[in-house]
């Protein structure tokens, strides 16, 4: 990384950045240099060893394992995503994420490389594709930074180490910034039409954010593509044909299948796909108006609302490093393009990478709903895309601009110190490094900008520049990356981030440990505790499994698996949670009656009657505070009357808290 940024790096399509050498054609494609493929290498294996360093041990969340252990059992409850193997409910999200892990789950059983090994490789390739994505439009300096960025990004490490959708997200939506950049070079419609089936895929990933590019990408080739501009429109009305038909397919196929024939679709308030995109993960995100799914919490997880979010002690050390340096890279890649034309590629990718991080930076700090840390991993391509185009251009400015990259840097150093101080009892000393190399780097970028006419000693000074301010830059975000890879943060779980502990931070990942299974996919039960983790709370409004029938002890679970007989599902209990941990105790299905936190109109008396008369379910666990899900009064109500309480002594007592109703 420290080899010499020369002005030609970043270039326009059709002429050779300057460390192309001998293995670039002129269109700017090819293998890049050997040190630059020995370096990027290196960044791969960083990248693999920071996901995934001790992952076969790793916490999931188990909201997401239980569903991937269904889907090891039933090809059903594999493409609806359900939660449990009886396919009472799916889960909240759609399955293509699911899809990947259960298949692995298949070959190797439910554990920690089923569960976060695709997340890894999936990471790691998402470094891969940013390389050669920003290196097509800037050069191989370029793109050796925007994959280190990407690599060290805390919230990426963090999230990478875990089963959430997100990283399946990034990969497909970085997929699409190489696909549309290609299109735009080429004016090509089938990478255009490429573009759009990756971001279709990512809908059938996490549904709504998916579309946060979509604004960006079409502006970007409607401005910037080769062709007349209704060659360009017709292209992009079949651009969106393709979006739509692969966006949807599975939704229409789901919300055709009838109500009586699948599970319930979880987040919902009436039972429908479509409700599910619009309500809880649509509107209700930014609104905060999730419905039956719980109302927007944001302020738990990441703060309240408002354009000062992503800087705040919560949102800060996860995604906030570099995003001071990423805005002045942009304005200084777009000057650097002065006047070239119209489709000139840098400049069209560096809009690309622009747009991408303007819009979710602004929906990701207003969203009123429920908001997360970690939805912030999506931020990461396009911060690591705009810091290494940016270092080149500022690198390579004219003399009247050389104080832009010494005050980029300073203002990057300066930031990384702020935010270490705000824990100053965590690595005190880090800021303080990060200070002085700060300063260093600025003296050395500064006396650069002298124009030394000793060739020797330019290049040294380049290289001795360029060392400072990567350790300036990175060394913060690299620190926290490291934290959430040894287990030392609170990587894993419901709400994996990376990094120390803040007041206000919202709640951590679960307890470590992962769930356990041979090739047969059945998770193994560990004395006593559950396998994979039961979470310490919610994604969503309600309250944890505590009091909502989550806490089961050992002695319960053995009395149920001896009198269940031949019914579906072992138990009936409130929430998601509560259901998912005694799914990976056991391998066998529960129903969680109110979907995640308990607060979908899932559970009707009719349904839970039925149920009963077929003899698919015998017992309902009741929490201590009676409730029964959403269905509510209701539901418990006929629980009551018609069920007969089993006394704690009946079972061995243990920990387990509520009451458990027999139902005949």
């Amino acid at each position: 990384m420290t080899m010499q940024l020369t002005h030609a790096d970043a270039t326009a399509p059709g002429t050779a950045p300057a460390f192309a050498g001998r293995h670039r054609r002129p269109d700017g494609t090819g293998r890049s240099p050997r040190g630059a493929r020995a370096v990027l290498g290196a960044i791969l294996a960083l990248a693999a060893v920071l996901y995934g360093w001790g992952i076969s041990a790793q916490s999931a969340n188990s909201y997401y394992s239980a569903a991937v252990l269904s889907g090891t059992k039933s090809w059903k409850a594999f493409f609806f995503g359900s939660l449990d193997a009886g396919n009472y409910i799916t889960v909240d999200k759609p399955p293509l994420a699911l899809w990947v892990q259960s298949l692995t789950a298949r070959a190797v059983g439910v554990n920690g490389w089923s569960l976060v090994g695709p997340s890894v490789v999936m990471g790691v390739a998402a470094v891969a594709v940013l390389y050669v994505t920003v290196r097509r439009a800037f050069g191989t300096a370029a793109a050796l930074i925007a994959a280190l960025v990407l690599t060290l990004t805390p919230i990426t490490v963090a999230i990478d180490r875990d089963n959430n959708p997100d990283t399946l997200l990034v990969l497909l939506l970085v997929c699409a910034a190489w696909a549309l950049q290609r299109a735009v070079g080429s004016g090509r419609l089938r990478w255009l039409l490429a573009c759009a089936v990756f971001i279709g895929l990512g809908f059938n990933t996490k549904m709504a954010q998916a579309f946060l590019v979509l604004p960006g990408f079409a502006l970007v080739y409607l401005a910037c593509a080769s062709g007349r501009l209704r060659r360009r429109v017709g292209h992009l009305a079949a651009a969106g044909a393709a979006l739509l038909v692969s966006a949807s397919w599975w939704m229409v196929i789901v919300d055709l299948v009838p109500a009586s024939s699948r599970p319930y679709i979880g987040g919902s308030t009436d039972n429908s796909a479509w409700n599910l995109v619009v309500g809880y993960n649509g509107l209700g995100r930014i609104f905060g108006s999730e419905g039956g799914a719980g109302g927007g919490q944001g302020g738990s997880f990441g703060g309240a609302a408002g354009i000062s979010r992503l800087f705040n002690d919560t949102m800060g050390g996860q995604i906030s490093w570099l995003l001071p340096l990423a805005a002045i890279a942009l304005v200084a890649t777009l000057v650097a393009r002065g006047r070239r034309p119209r489709t000139d590629l840098a400049r069209a990718a560096a809009l690309i990478w622009g747009g991408w991080l303007a819009v979710h930076f602004l929906v990701f700090s207003l969203s009123e709903g429920t908001f997360h840390p970690y939805y912030t991993t999506a931020m990461a391509p396009a911060i690591g895309a705009l810091t290494g185009a940016g270092a080149v251009a500022l690198w390579r400015a004219p003399r009247r601009l050389a104080w832009a990259l010494p005050v980029a840097v300073l203002v990057t150093g300066g930031w990384a110190f702020a935010l270490l101080r705000r824990t100053p009892s965590w690595n005190p000393w880090l800021a303080w490094t990060i200070l002085a190399f700060t300063a260093v780097a600025v003296l050395a970028l500064t006396a650069r900008a002298l124009r030394t006419r000793r060739r020797g000693a330019a290049r040294t000074l380049a290289v001795f520049a360029v060392t400072a301010s990567l350790l300036a830059s990175l060394t913060g975000p690299a620190a926290y990356a490291v934290s959430a890879a040894t287990g030392t943060s609170r990587a894993g779980g419901t709400n994996p981030t990376a990094g120390p502990s803040v007041a206000g931070g919202g709640m951590g990942g679960g307890p470590s440990g992962g769930p356990s299974g041979g090739p047969s996919g059945k998770a193994t039960r560990p004395s006593g505790a559950p396998a994979g983790g039961a979470p310490s709370g919610g994604t969503r409004s309600g309250g944890g499994p505590s009091g909502m029938g989550g806490n089961v002890s050992s002695a319960l679970i053995s009395y149920l698996e001896r009198n269940r007989g031949g019914a579906t599902w072992l138990l009936a209990v409130s929430s998601a949670q509560s259901a998912a941990t005694i799914e990976l105790q056991t391998g066998e299905p529960v129903i969680a009656m109110g979907g995640f936190t308990g607060s979908d109109p899932a559970m009707t008396v009719a349904k839970l009657q039925r149920y009963v008369e077929d003899g698919k379910l015998k017992y309902v666990l009741l929490g201590d505070d009676g409730r029964g899900g959403s269905a509510g009064s209701a539901v418990t109500a006929w629980i009551k009357k018609n069920g007969t309480a089993i006394s704690a002594t009946a079972y061995g007592g243990g920990s387990t808290s509520g009451t458990l109703y027999k139902l005949t």
